[in-house]
């Protein structure tokens, strides 16, 4: 299916609800009960369906849905010295049984990374290209492009302890050279397999408007401005001469159970973050009052295109056609239509446990999201 993929008026960011039989596979797994080839031909089985519904409900582009992770951050954890890292596959019985005490829902969560850094044991080195393979077997079901999402070096530095690195690295910039160098060896594999979209996960941005995490920042003796400008380097190098791979990069607020980690309007960063990106698609949040109003997309440079996450993830409430027209014509008085596309805010499940809706509100959302730009855009 011939699908423009810098112009397209749609877009998703990354993740789907799991099916409950994924859950329960992963948790059977982690109990011993089941082996890694069991869980994997449940993960198997989970994506043929959930690429299937996609087609079905005419998306242009395809999804995985994360299915083989239990966090969007484990794009970057089969990789060598960052192995302990994320939590994987053997402890989601653990995560699923854990009591919430009311701590889920749309309210500011903690952002765990300022409270849990973590220490680097060896340089960095892939070890297996595990979004290859992903892509590879979701490829394969579909004549839809497959969208890829992987995190950005952003995300990867604020979860990086320094001082406990010491032994292996000198420095976040001597880290950051080689997050940027596996990254691009991830993409340039591929890139070569045949994929034609990935998107950068870079919810950390809004870190630097966020006054909760400035003042950690600065109780580390870090810039936050400086922090930002070192890692859009790090975006850019990473994406940098890959001329048959379209970038997207999503900048949201936290989306872990339907909470939200970061607040603040893009305002006091739009200019050089927007403008400083050579990523051509900008997925940005814009659901709710924390982000602020449209007047930054002014700063969008032309040739790119600033999705609109104005479709929320967090609660089963389905948007309105209407509701979504008034909206992106307020922003076409800021950035033309033509720069314009819509999409949800995040993912609809960034953890495995997801958010609080049902898999049939995810795709009515989806369904509004298609309905709304065939009307604005044809």
């Amino acid at each position: 299916m011939a699908v423009d993929l810098n112009t397209m008026r749609v877009d998703m960011v990354g993740s789907l609800l799991r099916p409950q039989k994924l859950k329960q596979a992963f948790s059977d797994f982690g109990q011993g009960k089941i082996s890694e080839g069991d869980l994997k031909l449940a993960q198997d089985d989970a994506i043929r369906e959930v690429v299937a519904k996609q087609v079905a409900h005419n998306l242009p582009i395809v999804l995985d849905g994360e299915f083989r992770r239990t966090s969007f951050m484990e794009s970057f954890t089969v990789v060598a010295g960052v192995e302990d890292w994320q939590a994987g596959a053997r402890t989601y019985h653990e995560i699923l049984a854990r009591q919430d005490d009311g701590k889920e829902g749309t309210h500011k969560g903690q952002d765990p990374i300022l409270l849990n850094r973590k220490r680097v044991t060896a340089r960095l080195q892939l070890v297996r290209n595990s979004l290859r393979d992903d892509f590879r077997f979701t490829q394969s079901l579909t004549d839809r492009p497959v969208k890829i999402t992987l995190i950005g070096p952003d995300r990867i530095q604020q979860c990086y302890d320094a001082e406990a690195s010491r032994a292996v690295y000198a420095n976040t910039e001597e880290f950051l050279r080689d997050v940027v160098a596996v990254e691009r060896q991830m993409i340039g594999e591929l890139a070569a397999a045949g994929c034609r979209y990935v998107g950068i996960d870079a919810p950390g941005y809004t870190a630097y408007v966020d006054a909760d995490s400035i003042v950690a920042m600065r109780a580390r003796g870090e810039e936050p401005m400086a922090i930002m400008e070192r890692s859009i380097r790090a975006d850019n190098e990473v994406i940098a001469n890959f001329p048959t791979v379209t970038f997207g990069i999503h900048i949201c607020r936290g989306n872990r159970q339907s909470m939200w980690h970061r607040e603040g309007k893009y305002d006091a960063i739009a200019e050089k973050l927007f403008a400083g990106l050579k990523h051509q698609r900008l997925l940005l949040e814009y659901d709710t009052e924390r982000a602020g109003g449209f007047e930054p997309l002014r700063y969008v440079p032309k040739g790119k295109i600033a999705v609109l996450g104005l479709i929320t993830t967090k609660v089963g409430q389905v948007e309105t056609v209407d509701e979504l027209r008034r909206r992106i014509h307020d922003a076409a008085r800021f950035l033309p239509l033509e720069q314009l596309a819509l999409s949800p805010q995040c993912g609809f499940a960034s953890s495995i446990r997801g958010n609080l809706l049902s898999e049939d509100e995810q795709f009515r959302k989806l369904d509004v999201m298609l309905e709304t730009a065939a009307k604005i855009w044809g």
